[in-house]
């Protein structure tokens, strides 16, 4: 966070001080709005949820190191007072992203790969200069704010996985962060219940580059034609990124390892390199040239490019993440989330992976999909099976059983339990020393819960 006086930020926030012995103290740590993880010198947040009321918790957070306290009404601590903490909040990121005068600011959207492409960006990014991106997948009209207000003085780049379930979200979280390069990855089926079905998503995720003023950068997918469509919908200059010849930076001769890793040459307009990615999936090429396509906007070289991609780790949990056990079991943790896009991604790169080993595909229940929930749990199922994944394990309810009848129409073998507990035990039996499992659902399903249990077993 930008260093400010408590003063300061009452004046802009246009609240008032409350049991504040030093006006002119000052706020240099990011705000937060867990007590359990305080941030010394920060700015506690305290929202009145649906189950729990920060202002109880107020005292806590400063007593921990927090500097003061935002807040809706009087508590027994140090506080700006202001009469709605979310507008307060709005009002404060507007005006701190606004000082941010040496700072580009690189928004990503889509409906699947946000958090794994973010994760990229921030490394690749890092080779240019001080970089900044949101933590896990805090992407909503909270995380953004407490992105930018933990953003230090001298970052050079500060990248927003920025999402939406509605119309109007992303316009709502561009006019809080005015953008200098808008980032659109894919239009799939994700909260496809929400939007009301793929075009109003694209109509939603366009808003993206809609923000952009002439001089920013829209970078858009050249493979998906509802957002190569947004192109008419920026004022900005577009770079188009790809598997096809017309993208302005392409993926050509790509290819898969033993381990599912991807290796393709990258080509832009200033050259081309060799590329291995160290991230599971042949769906991170997409991720990784979009990447590129932003880097090099930005002034990296081909070469430069393709050597910090080639470095690039995954960092957010439960995201493609390999977990080797000692009885040589091998766990694909994948666990966070889940769309008809990314589940097919995920089976994809298990079938890659396991040529030569049993593969298992644990699978959890989509959700927020609309009225084709039943079919697109059904067309996931089909798919395992007719990738041959040799064992299909369904997690849940009637859709998990959805999952399991296609799949078992496609040949594999196939089980369906109840949760996890039940997932635990009947793995348990089922997995033998060189087994491949990948488990892949919504995080409401709360299998990473028996991702521990299958890694510590």
């Amino acid at each position: 966070m930008l260093p400010m006086t408590l003063a300061g930020i009452a004046e802009v926030v246009r609240g008032r001080t409350h049991q504040v012995p030093d006006p002119e103290a000052v706020v240099t740590g990011a705000a937060f709005i867990d007590s359990r993880r305080p941030v010394v010198g920060g700015l506690f947040v305290a929202f009145d949820g649906e189950t729990v009321d920060g202002h109880d918790f107020a005292s806590q957070a400063v007593a921990a190191g927090a500097a003061a306290v935002l807040a809706s009404r009087e508590v027994a601590a140090p506080a700006i007072v202001v009469p709605d903490v979310l507008e307060a909040l709005n009002v404060l990121t507007s005006w701190t992203a606004r000082q941010m005068t040496g700072t580009r600011r690189i928004g990503v959207t889509g409906s699947s790969g946000k958090t794994s492409t973010k994760d990229l960006m921030a490394q690749v990014l890092g080779g240019l200069g001080a970089t900044v991106a949101t933590v896990g997948s805090q992407n909503n009209e909270i995380g953004v704010p407490l992105t930018v207000l933990g953003t230090p003085p001298g970052t050079k780049y500060l990248v927003l996985e920025m999402g939406a379930r509605g119309i109007g979200h992303l316009a709502h979280l561009t006019d809080l962060v005015p953008l200098d390069v808008a980032v659109v990855l894919n239009v799939g089926s994700a909260h496809a219940g929400e939007f009301g079905g793929r075009e109003a998503t694209a109509q939603a995720k366009g808003e993206l580059v809609e923000a952009l003023s002439s001089e920013g950068v829209a970078v858009l997918n050249a493979d998906d034609l509802l957002v190569s469509a947004m192109a008419s919908r920026s004022k900005a200059p577009v770079t188009f990124f790809g598997r096809g010849a017309g993208a302005d930076v392409r993926a050509e001769d790509v290819r898969l390892d033993d381990h599912g890793r991807a290796r393709f040459e990258l080509h832009t307009p200033g050259g081309h390199a060799p590329v291995e990615l160290r991230v599971l999936g042949e769906h991170h090429v997409s991720n990784a040239l979009a990447v590129a396509a932003v880097a090099y906007r930005l002034g990296m070289t081909t070469e430069g490019i393709a050597e910090t991609l080639s470095g690039a780790v995954a960092t957010t949990g439960s995201r493609m993440q390999l977990h080797e056990r000692a009885d040589g079991v091998t766990v694909i943790d994948d666990a966070y989330n889940a769309n008809p896009d990314s589940m097919a991604a995920a089976l994809r790169a298990l079938a890659a992976m396991g040529t030569r080993r049993r593969t298992v595909a644990v699978i959890g229940e989509m959700r927020e999909l609309g009225p084709d929930s039943a079919a697109d749990h059904r067309a996931i199922g089909e798919l395992a099976g007719g990738l041959g994944v040799d064992v299909v394990v369904g997690v849940g309810g009637d859709e998990a059983g959805v999952v399991v009848a296609g799949a078992a129409e496609k040949g594999a073998a196939v089980h369906h339990v109840a949760d996890r507990t039940a997932a635990a035990e009947l793995l348990g039996g089922l997995l033998t020393s060189g087994d491949l499992v990948l488990v892949k659902a919504n995080l409401g399903a709360g299998l990473q819960a028996l991702v521990r249990d299958l890694v510590n077993a």
